[in-house]
């Protein structure tokens, strides 16, 4: 068996929708290799994400075909989807670590994603796109010319084929229109302080009050600045040893590894939207 995809999706929770997906499969001759679902007590829903490995000459479109009657009957929303490398394109302003983490784990094979861009406000990090080979696009963006770079960005977004669009540290704010435009694949990155610690110095406010730990937030972009579905958030422990110059570090750590895996999940389907929440099968 060479073909492979995966199976997403979610319904109202009742008996028989896996036996009736796994009838499905096995009627088309496939082979199930990840199996994962979520039973949510809460929302009275099952989201369910499954691995296929199909015969030779069998491809996702063949699979799916027919699969319209079992959703009907259980009132799923669901999608097919070819395992392969979804196309990422990354956004970056002046700090390059996010970009970097996310170069070296897709060169070394561990993002799951192929890189095919780099856009930014600033050329701070043109050599560093480069020397990765990716393009890099170069963006300015001011308060009279913001409409204008937007359109830009979307343009680049389709001269590059991205069905991915990774803000790694761009600070910058999309408008209303940009963000419901990438609805779904656009995914941002910043420090856990916000919303307590807002402003230019977050590190320094947090260790003017003591804080105990360091984190980041990677999340789905909406039109509500940094309060889009969750990924993913990592936390690490510090203490009063750490001056802010050491927790911009820790922090920084914090975000390159909370936004690799944000990016890998999604690019993997491991990320089903519900609402504002996300529910995510590692």
């Amino acid at each position: 068996m060479t073909g492979s995809s995966t199976l997403t999706l979610s319904c109202p929770n009742r008996s028989g929708i896996v036996h009736a997906v796994s009838r499905h499969l096995a009627a088309r001759g496939c082979d199930i290799v990840e199996h994962q679902q979520f039973d949510d007590a809460a929302r009275h829903r099952l989201f369910m994400r499954t691995e296929i490995a199909a015969p030779d000459g069998v491809d996702p479109g063949d699979i799916a075909e027919g699969f319209d009657e079992v959703a009907a009957a259980f009132d799923m929303d669901y999608e097919f989807h070819p395992v392969r490398d979804v196309r990422v394109l990354v956004m970056v302003s002046t700090l390059g670590h996010c970009l970097n983490d996310l170069i070296f784990r897709w060169r070394s094979g561990g993002l799951g994603a192929e890189l095919v861009g780099v856009v930014s406000n600033h050329e701070t990090l043109r050599p560093m796109a480069e020397a990765a080979g990716l393009p890099f696009f170069h963006l300015p963006v001011t308060p009279t010319t913001k409409d204008e770079a937007e359109a830009a960005l979307m343009g680049v977004i389709d001269e590059v084929d991205a069905e991915l669009v990774v803000l790694a540290r761009y600070m910058q704010i999309l408008s209303d229109r940009t963000c419901s435009a990438l609805r779904g694949r656009a995914i941002n990155i910043h420090h856990s302080f916000l919303p307590g610690f807002k402003g230019a110095k977050p590190y320094h406010q947090a260790y003017d009050r003591g804080v105990k730990f360091v984190g980041a937030t990677a999340h789905y972009v909406t039109a509500d600045l940094d309060e889009g579905p969750i990924i993913e958030q990592e936390v690490i422990r510090i203490d009063h040893t750490h001056a802010p110059h050491a927790l911009q570090m820790i922090g920084r750590d914090a975000e390159a590894l909370a936004l690799s895996r944000a990016v890998r999940w999604h690019c993997q389907h491991r990320v089903l939207l519900h609402g504002h929440s996300t529910v995510v099968f590692r």
